[in-house]
């Protein structure tokens, strides 16, 4: 097919229209880490689902240039959830951060009616997990970019000792393919999932949506 997929850094998010008037053949593009959030502003419309999760990761413009957004991250969780989970009967999630990934895993935690918990560095949650230690059946998702390339020697402060091999532990993260939260983890026996299918999951529905008739 006649088409380009370009990666476009920017500094804020008010440089969308400049990159409206430098690309003008643009169909929809994809949102990262920070702007998931504050794209809603800049919307003509938003999906049901994106809006009950509260973040925005697919924006499709139309024949009118009108802007319409859409979350597809939740769909490429779901299809990783699945395969990281299988028949384990998960009895709680951790969720570390609060971003827009984060936003999307707990839509999905929810639909599934697993329970969890958010960590994050606004409050002492990292501290009490840690002095409570990790459990049995229990399922930890990094949704920070704690540990992203190229700080790859990051790691979130977590109790991996006490992890064992019924945990299960996502790092959202896939790059690098395997994150020293993961390789942690790895050596108390929990099984470990990078974020890989988790991307081409969501970049298989994007598709879909840039190309519905």
């Amino acid at each position: 097919m006649d088409c380009r997929f370009l990666n476009l850094d920017i500094e804020n998010i008010g440089k969308l229209k400049e990159i409206f008037a430098q690309n003008p053949d643009l169909q929809g593009f994809t949102i990262t880490h920070p702007y998931k959030k504050t794209i809603f502003p800049y919307l003509d419309d938003i999906n049901e689902d994106a809006k009950e999760i509260g973040a925005v990761n697919v924006v499709k413009m139309d024949s009118e240039k009108k802007l319409h957004g859409f979350n597809t991250d939740y769909i490429g969780f779901q299809g990783l959830l699945d395969e990281a989970c299988g028949k384990k009967n998960i009895t709680k999630a951790y969720v570390c951060g609060t971003g827009g990934a984060s936003d999307a895993v707990q839509f999905v935690l929810k639909n599934k009616g697993i329970s969890f918990e958010i960590l994050t560095r606004k409050n002492d949650s990292y501290q009490k997990i840690k002095k409570e230690s990790f459990h049995d059946n229990e399922l930890i998702v990094n949704a920070t970019p704690v540990g992203m390339y190229p700080n790859c020697d990051e790691m979130l402060d977590l109790p991996y000792e006490t992890a064992n091999e019924s945990n299960v532990f996502i790092d959202l993260i896939y790059n690098p393919e395997e994150t020293m939260f993961m390789k942690e983890a790895k050596k108390h026996g929990a099984k470990t999932f990078n974020g890989l299918k988790m991307l081409k999951l969501q970049a298989k529905a994007a598709w879909e949506i840039w190309c519905r008739v």
